[in-house]
């Protein structure tokens, strides 16, 4: 059984680097400047942001189906110059691969099966298990230390 990596879509949040500070704060994001490399990534390239590189915080909601109990969201990170990212099937972008994670596994009905934290040398294994499962329809990657969504996997 194979996988694909999705990555966010850039469209919704290009606006974003046009708003004000002050603008911003209203929905929540900021504005934030990567000050080295590896600590800011990017939910839509999946790229870790350069230091120096500008980015918005931001809000995402992730899992957003009302009937689900586990239905979530969290902070993300998405660079000013970020394109979107189209991971070949059965491939772990390399700033998932370098991360302890948290996965998160999901029937149809969005109802959270499992959970558990990997290295992200490891995700690439987890995710031809648990795809290898039926009832699997999604899996959320979420980086394991501060629990902020990262990405996620379906079927391919």
């Amino acid at each position: 059984m194979t996988y694909r990596i999705e990555a966010l879509p850039v469209a919704p949040f290009q606006p974003l680097f046009d708003l004000s500070d002050a603008e911003l704060a209203k929905v929540g994001a900021r504005r934030w400047t990567a000050t080295h490399a590896g600590l800011a990534p990017c939910r839509v390239s999946l790229q870790d942001a350069d230091a120096g590189e500008r980015l918005i915080l931001v809000n995402h909601a992730h899992l957003t189906d009302a009937s689900s109990p586990y239905r979530a969201s969290g902070p993300i990170f998405v660079r000013e110059a970020a394109a979107r990212a189209e991971p070949q099937p059965d491939a772990v972008p390399e700033m998932l691969s370098r991360r302890p994670l948290s996965i998160r596994v999901y029937d149809r009905r969005n109802m959270m099966i499992q959970g558990e934290v990997i290295a992200g040398a490891d995700l690439d294994a987890a995710l031809h298990r648990w795809f290898a499962t039926p009832e699997v329809e999604t899996v959320h990657v979420h980086f394991a230390p501060r629990g902020c969504y990262l990405a996620r996997a379906v079927r391919h």
